[in-house]
C-alpha cells in the first residue's frame, strides 16, 4: 500500500512538472517558432500550438508504444483517448459553465467534421486489436489532410480571426511553489522570455524534460496497475487522461471567465484531433518502421471509450446547432456530469 501511494505520489509531482514546464518554457519556444516561421494563426494554431497543449499526451504515447516493443501502447491509446473524453466534455462543460459561449459555425463545422473522421479511424484500427503500418501511415495522412483544409477553410467559409488572449498569469501573483519550481528548471532550461536568441534550446531540452516525466508517468500507470490489479488502461483512461489535461483545463477556464468560451471549445476539438491523429499515427508509424511487425492494442478497454467519444461528438455538435451555435451553463454542467458518468462506469466495476 505505501509503494501505491509513493507512486500516486510522483504521478501528482509528474503531472505538476509537466505542466509548469510546457506553459512557461515549450509553449514559448513553439510561439517563437511559428514566429520565425512565420505562420498564420490558423496554421499555427493547428500545429505548433496543439502539439505544446497535448505534449504530455503525445510523448505518453510515444514511451508506451517503444516500451517492451509497443506492450504497453494501450496505456499511450488509453491516455490520448481518455484525455479527448475529458476535454470533450469537461473543458467544453466547465468553460461553458462560467459564461454562455457564441461560436464561429465555420472552424467549428470543420474541426468537427475531421475530430469525427478522426475517431472513426481510431475505431477501424483498434477492432482487431493491433495496428500495421498501413493504419499508421493514415492516421498522418488525414492529419496532413486537416492541416490544409486549416489553410484552406477560411478561403471558402470566409470567417474572422479572433485575438488570442494572453492567459499567463503575472510572476507576482504566481504561487511560491510555482515561482521556486521555474528556477530550478532555469538550471537545464533557458527562460525564451529572457533570452529569446536561446528559443531552440528552450525547445530541444523542453522535449528532453517532457521525454523523461512522459517515461515516469508509463512506469508509475504500469507498476500501479500491477499492485492494484488494475488494468494499466484503466489507470491512463482516467488518471493519465486527467492529469495531463489539467492544465488546458485551467487555461480555458481563465479565458471562459474573460468572456472568450468560443475559444475555449475550438481549441479543445482542435486539440483532440492532433491528439488522436498525430499523438498515436506517429509512435505506431515510428515503432512499425523501426521494429516491423504490428502494435498490440488491449482493444476490451479502449472499444467502449472510442464508441463513447463519438457519442459525445456527435451529441455536442447537435447541441450547438439546435442552440445556434451558442452553448451555457445547463449544457456545460451537464457534459460535467456525464464525464462523472463516465468514471463511474470506469471505475465502480473495480471496486465491486
Amino acid at each position: 500500500m505505501f509503494v501505491a501511494l509513493g507512486l500516486v505520489a510522483l504521478l501528482v509531482i509528474t503531472f505538476y512538472l509537466l505542466a509548469v514546464i510546457c506553459d512557461e518554457f515549450f509553449v514559448e519556444s513553439l510561439d517563437h517558432i511559428s514566429n520565425r516561421l512565420k505562420l498564420s494563426s490558423d496554421v499555427a494554431g493547428a500545429t505548433f500550438m496543439a502539439m505544446g497543449s497535448s505534449a504530455p499526451e503525445l510523448f505518453t504515447s510515444l514511451i508506451a508504444v517503444f516500451r517492451a516493443g509497443g506492450g504497453h501502447a494501450d496505456v499511450g491509446a488509453g491516455t490520448i483517448v481518455g484525455s479527448a473524453i475529458f476535454n470533450i466534455l469537461v473543458i467544453i462543460g466547465a468553460s461553458a459553465a462560467f459564461k454562455t459561449a457564441k461560436l464561429r459555425w465555420q472552424p467549428v463545422v470543420r474541426d468537427t467534421l475531421f475530430y469525427s473522421l478522426s475517431i472513426l479511424l481510431l475505431l477501424w484500427a483498434f477492432w482487431d486489436a493491433r495496428i500495421v503500418l498501413t493504419e499508421a501511415v493514415l492516421f498522418i495522412a488525414l492529419y496532413v489532410a486537416y492541416l490544409i483544409a486549416v489553410v484552406k477553410w477560411k478561403k471558402i467559409f470566409p470567417y474572422k480571426d479572433v485575438d488570442p488572449i494572453d492567459i499567463v498569469e503575472k510572476e507576482s501573483k504566481k504561487s511560491e511553489l510555482a515561482r521556486v519550481s521555474k528556477r530550478l528548471l532555469r538550471w537545464t532550461i533557458p527562460d525564451s522570455q529572457k533570452y529569446p536568441d536561446r528559443y531552440l534550446i528552450t525547445f530541444v531540452m523542453s522535449i528532453v524534460w517532457i521525454a523523461v516525466l512522459s517515461f515516469v508517468l508509463v512506469e508509475s500507470a504500469v507498476h500501479l496497475g500491477e499492485i492494484l490489479h488494475i488494468n494499466p488502461t484503466i489507470i491512463a483512461l482516467t488518471v493519465l487522461a486527467a492529469g495531463t489535461s489539467i492544465p488546458d483545463l485551467l487555461s480555458s477556464v481563465i479565458v471562459a471567465k474573460r468572456g472568450r468560451g468560443d475559444m475555449a471549445v475550438s481549441n479543445a476539438v482542435g486539440s483532440n484531433v492532433f491528439d488522436i491523429l498525430f499523438g498515436l499515427g506517429v509512435p505506431w508509424t515510428l515503432v512499425l518502421v523501426f521494429q516491423g511487425g504490428y502494435v498490440p492494442v488491449a482493444n476490451e478497454n479502449l472499444i467502449g471509450s472510442v464508441f463513447l467519444l463519438f457519442a459525445t461528438v456527435v451529441a455536442v455538435f447537435f447541441l450547438l446547432v439546435l442552440r445556434r451555435w451558442r452553448i451555457g451553463p445547463r449544457a456545460g454542467w451537464l457534459l460535467i456530469g456525464l464525464y462523472l458518468m463516465y468514471l463511474a462506469y470506469k471505475i465502480v466495476p473495480l471496486l465491486l
